[in-house]
């Protein structure tokens, strides 16, 4: 079996993990019991070693297609055969099914809808990314596979074989017949439940009911509200319930390139998704969620001492830890032959001075549309902007985590500048104590720099980093933080200049936005990536803002978002790239891309309304 296209999964999960489902019904990348776990499954980048779990009809020309139950997060893959049609209905339990259960179990029920169909089932584990052997037991009621490092129980009732690595099954159902498989930890000597295909269907109504009843609370109603919906709801797959934390992704090493090294580990919580995390759940109601969120932002912010280089990580485990080592899996080919597979991700040790401008912008958007703040996270938010006035000039490693040696990236001070300039008005607004005439000088100044050294004559747009011609998208965000008005001369150069073909020296391609030019080697990687999907969204609303102003900007950002919508998956998914046959790249899917998708949709729907 070769590899499915990236864009041809689906996601599944009880915000504790995650599954990747693909259309041709094998589930090739789980993490058990939580996100950042070792692998059981991970035929995604390892078709041979990787482990899988795949139901589908024997007769492999049959042709399907993949949706989700409306308003859900319970995905369903319809075969069609010659001989007739099932579908396959896999979620994990949540709300009452999972209260009920108390552990972690994905529940796949396959239905016969018309005519009769021979199925196939294989379950191959693979522990601790197929680096523990495991021992296979059959039972009265399905099996258990029991390695070093953890035990996994298969319930179903139906008749199963014995595997080199696992076990299989092959069954027919006929319209009307149903066959129920049920996955989940267990431990050694631990009977598994065979659920009857009633308590399956009562588990399905109770995890719908949980879906919708979540959805029921978003207040966006504006235009292209399904696909926003579908963003809400896989940004809440991606919550990691106990703490509140978002996973940048649920998959590692997923290529930015095929064949290429840009391979990394994104099952973490990066500081630097904060600001539009809040903005966006605020936006369209979902307050809950933003404040689980902001607790955790503030936990990290208060305790554990310094990070490297400074006072906050760019990045944390989904529990809070601090140490998120990188190691190289040789063992693994690799998704399509893309070396190395990386799990860990050592820029958490970088130092990357632009997150303190996303965390204080974050505490701002949360006193200014959810709950005014404590003193005691005032403190926190003074002792930040203290160390930012103090050591806003160093160069680091930027936004976009380069191994390639530090810069003064134009983005960081940018960032250094929405630090003070939040830290200013949260303190001005509140009256709340702080040396705030010293931030706001330390603010001008960065101001003053950025203008005279991150400005090009050359471009006539704002550069990357200080004495370079080269461009960036993330310097976008000076128009989405207010650091200049939307129709600043410079501001629309910079749009101009971004917006210019690749070949010309811009990062504009076929409506989609390259991050910045990977073939000058500025990052230290070899290689080159697709278009970074959440940098679109940023040009959009770039646009959108202008647009307010000038009509034909706001055409040509709905312009842009529409195309932009024509290459999510067929089931309203971003990975983190986009290639150049419209293929998803990275990891899948990506929260940071989906945030940027609802604010610029927010406020996109918004200037076209006013």
């Amino acid at each position: 079996m070769d590899y499915l296209p990236i864009e041809q999964y689906g996601l599944i999960g009880d915000l504790h993990t995650a599954a990747l489902v693909g259309q041709n019904g094998s589930i090739d990348w789980l993490c058990l019991p939580t996100f950042d776990s070792p692998s059981v499954f991970a035929a995604i980048l390892d078709h041979a070693k990787g482990g899988r779990f795949r139901i589908a009809p024997a007769d492999d020309e049959v042709s399907g297609k993949q949706f989700y139950w409306p308003e859900t997060n319970v995905l369903v893959t319809r075969f069609l055969a010659a001989s007739g049609a099932v579908e396959l209905v896999d979620f994990m339990p949540l709300g009452e099914a999972q209260v009920e259960k108390r552990h972690h179990e994905i529940i796949r029920q396959v239905h016969a809808v018309r005519g009769e169909v021979a199925m196939r089932m294989e379950c191959r584990p693979a522990f601790n990314y197929a680096r523990d052997p495991h021992e296979t037991h059959l039972l009265s009621g399905g099996a258990h596979f029991h390695s070093a490092s953890a035990s996994l129980g298969l319930a179903t009732g139906v008749p199963l074989e014995l595997l080199a690595d696992g076990v299989t099954a092959r069954f027919t159902l006929r319209e009307g017949e149903s066959a129920v498989f049920v996955l989940r930890k267990v431990t050694p000597g631990e009977e598994g439940d065979v659920l009857s295909t009633d308590q399956a269907e009562v588990a399905f109504r109770q995890t719908v009911e949980f879906w919708r009843a979540w959805m029921a609370r978003c207040k966006y109603q504006g235009r292209w509200r399904e696909i926003v919906h579908r963003s809400l709801l896989c940004l809440k797959l991606l919550t990691f319930e106990p703490t509140g934390a978002i996973v940048a992704a649920p998959t590692a090493s997923l290529p930015e390139g095929i064949g290429g090294v840009r391979n990394w580990d994104y099952r973490y919580t990066w500081i630097r998704d904060s600001a539009f995390t809040i903005y966006a759940l605020l936006r369209v109601g979902y307050h809950e969620e933003a404040t689980r969120y902001m607790q955790f932002l503030k936990s990290l912010s208060m305790e554990g001492g310094p990070g490297p280089g400074g006072l906050l990580q760019i990045m944390y485990g989904i529990d809070g830890r601090r140490t998120l080592t990188e190691e190289t899996l040789d063992h693994l080919e690799g998704y399509r032959g893309s070396r190395p597979v990386r799990v860990g991700n050592a820029a958490y040790g970088q130092l990357q001075i632009d997150i303190y401008g996303e965390l204080l912008d974050s505490i701002y958007l949360y006193d200014k549309h959810g709950v005014p703040i404590s003193y005691e996270l005032w403190l926190t938010v003074r002792t930040l902007a203290d160390w930012v006035a103090a050591n806003w000039d160093m160069p680091d490693e930027g936004i976009w985590e380069s191994r390639g040696g530090r810069r003064h990236y134009v983005y960081s001070r940018l960032m250094c500048w929405v630090a003070l300039d939040r830290a200013v008005r949260l303190a001005r607004k509140r009256s709340l104590p702080a040396d705030v005439a010293g931030w706001a000088r330390t603010r001008d100044a960065i101001f003053e720099q950025i203008m005279t050294r991150g400005w090009s004559e050359v471009q006539r747009a704002f550069v990357q980093s200080y004495g370079s011609e080269s461009l960036d998208a993330a310097n976008l965000m000076m128009s989405l933080t207010l650091f200049l008005s939307p129709m600043d001369p410079r501001l629309l150069g910079t749009l101009e200049a971004t917006m210019r073909p690749p070949h010309a020296g811009g990062l504009l391609s076929n409506s989609l936005v390259f991050r910045y030019d990977a073939a000058l080697g500025t990052d230290g990687l070899h290689g080159d990536e697709g278009t970074f999907n959440m940098c679109t969204f940023w040009l959009v609303e770039a646009l959108t803002r202008a647009g307010r102003y000038d009509r034909k900007r706001l055409d040509q950002a709905r312009l842009m978002f529409e195309r932009m919508l024509g290459f999510a998956n067929h089931l309203g998914l971003y990975a983190e790239e986009t290639g150049a046959r419209g293929e998803a790249l990275g990891n899948f899917p990506q929260a940071f891309t989906h945030l940027a998708l609802v604010s610029a949709a927010f406020n996109l729907d918004r200037a076209l309304s006013g």
